[in-house]
């Protein structure tokens, strides 16, 4: 992180449990980063902890789930500390979460124009014509070339590019300072892939946004990126600039870039990760 930005977001030993038949089961453990306007990667196998790092920013968690923290702070608001009525005033206007399939996501009963407007007319009030006006401005911005025929179409009429898009008109719709993105692109072909992360890129930029981008495609997130924390069984591990995840320190991210297939390299045998149980221990930072 750039010392010399305010930090968007603070995280200090963060630990998130659910209950388990034998007791408590330990997802996040001891988790601690900063970051500033920028753009930070997360990345891990499945079950590691990266989404459940991601939705504890916005306190989305099953009512069953423990979370502590010594500092959990985005954009200047204690989110540990804050009332349910702050987080519903806190998600959308300070922080956003696309997530996975739009086709998942998205109110199927509702238009795009019905589901952005109502996001559009809790932030910013107004009227019904005001937020349809706002909800094509959104659409434009998105680069959705259609969008008065796409404002009055349902998700399941949308393709899978065109949906994901809608997902980041939704929630760029009320101006959070912190977007996180879920594998936002992971069910959509490669080009497709590079032009919604693309517009992503352009419209935070331009806006002095932070991302977040949970992933499992190392690859995307050394490209996209400029850090990059690397989670395993709950905790980082290892964090490094984008451009040097190549050359990664830590054996875990070092095997599983070694997993990765390559164009050219032919493998007799489809490579492993070999575990060590000092990885359970904490992180090398």
């Amino acid at each position: 992180m750039n010392t010399g930005q305010t930090p968007l977001v603070v995280v200090e030993n963060l630990r998130v449990s659910f209950p388990g038949p034998t007791g408590p089961v330990d997802a996040v453990r001891g988790v601690s980063f900063r970051m500033a306007r920028e753009r930070l990667g997360i990345v891990g196998e499945s079950g590691s902890g990266k989404s459940v790092t991601g939705r504890s920013l916005m306190r989305l968690l099953p009512p069953k789930a423990r979370l502590e923290a010594t500092t959990l702070n985005v954009s200047g608001h204690d989110v540990a500390g804050a009332s349910d009525a702050d987080m519903r005033k806190l998600r959308g206007r300070k922080v956003g979460l696309i997530l996975q399939d739009p086709k998942f996501s998205l109110n199927p009963v509702k238009t795009v124009g019905q589901i952005i407007g109502e996001t559009w007319r809790v932030h910013h009030g107004g009227s019904a014509r005001e937020a349809r006006l706002a909800v094509l401005r959104a659409l434009e911005q998105v680069q959705i070339r259609d969008p008065k025929r796409v404002i009055d179409a349902y998700p399941h009429e949308l393709s899978g590019g065109m949906g994901q898009r809608v997902m980041i008109a939704l929630m760029l719709v009320p101006g959070p300072d912190l977007l996180i993105a879920d594998e936002p692109t992971s069910a959509l072909d490669a080009n497709v892939q590079t032009e919604v992360l693309r517009l992503l890129n352009d419209l935070l930029m331009a806006r002095g946004k932070g991302l977040i981008l949970i992933s499992h495609d190392l690859a995307l997130v050394s490209r996209f990126c400029d850090r990059v924390l690397v989670m395993y069984a709950g905790r980082v591990v290892e964090e490094l600039a984008a451009r040097d995840l190549a050359h990664a320190r830590h054996p875990y991210t070092r095997g599983l870039l070694s997993c990765l297939p390559r164009l050219g390299h032919k493998h007799a045998i489809l490579p492993v990760l070999n575990r060590d149980a000092s990885w359970l221990e904490d992180g090398a930072l």
